[in-house]
């Protein structure tokens, strides 16, 4: 496993780094496919350790069945299981599908609220998964830190933080909030594309000549 840098690089190099990786991504948006709010916050629910590829294979049948909060709330737990069972952790991810949809139905009449800490409230809605709804669905100001997202900063030295919500601290200290919903998915395209688990492109990478890891694998004898 390649060490992350155990030093930040300076704030001028962290934000021409975030630069870089703007103008490499200039139309990310989310992988995941949905056509509301309420299909994306069950597709991020369900993309926990999963990748979203299997998602989008999972949700148009899913939907098709339970297209509003009202019907997924009523639905037979296995049933929706056996749907999303490829998803993985599917009996978790099931209960927290339908108490979510429950809570929509019961509480927001049918809505998908557009606040934190009423997203939150949610069943099997945490911070990373709030942040992508606020990002995407209502282009709040809010950054979503996933593995691709904790990878990547940390090895491109912009964190040093050991925690999603310390990395984004770090990250959100860089960038107006208006560009904190597009950086998320630069350093995912990145880390899906380049800045790979568990070994970097590095030769590939157009932030090489910024990033400390290079240094760190030639010390490692790895190429």
């Amino acid at each position: 496993m390649i060490p992350f840098p155990k030093k930040k690089v300076p704030r001028r190099v962290a934000r021409e780094q975030l630069e870089i990786l703007e103008s490499l991504y200039p139309h990310a948006v989310t992988a995941l496919n949905y056509r509301n709010e309420f299909e994306l916050l069950v597709a991020v629910i369900l993309s926990a350790q999963c990748t979203d590829a299997r998602v989008n294979m999972t949700t148009p049948a899913l939907f098709a069945r339970y297209p509003t909060p009202q019907k997924l709330a009523a639905a037979d737990q296995a049933d929706v299981e056996q749907m999303i069972k490829s998803c993985g952790f599917f009996r978790m991810k099931s209960r927290n599908i339908i108490a979510a949809a429950r809570d929509l139905a019961d509480r927001y009449g049918g809505r998908v609220p557009s606040e934190r800490e009423e997203l939150e409230s949610l069943a099997g809605v945490g911070r990373k998964t709030a942040s992508v709804v606020l990002a995407a669905a209502f282009k709040g100001e809010a950054l979503a830190v996933d593995t691709h997202v904790f990878r990547v900063s940390h090895r491109l030295g912009i964190t040093l933080g050991t925690t999603p919500r310390h990395v984004e601290q770090d990250l959100t200290a860089l960038l107006p909030p208006s560009k904190w919903g597009d950086a998320s998915h630069w350093l995912i395209l990145h880390g899906r594309q380049v800045c790979k688990a568990p070994t970097p492109r590095c030769p590939q990478c157009a932030l090489r000549s910024l990033c400390p890891t290079p240094k760190i694998i030639a010390r490692m004898g790895r190429s």
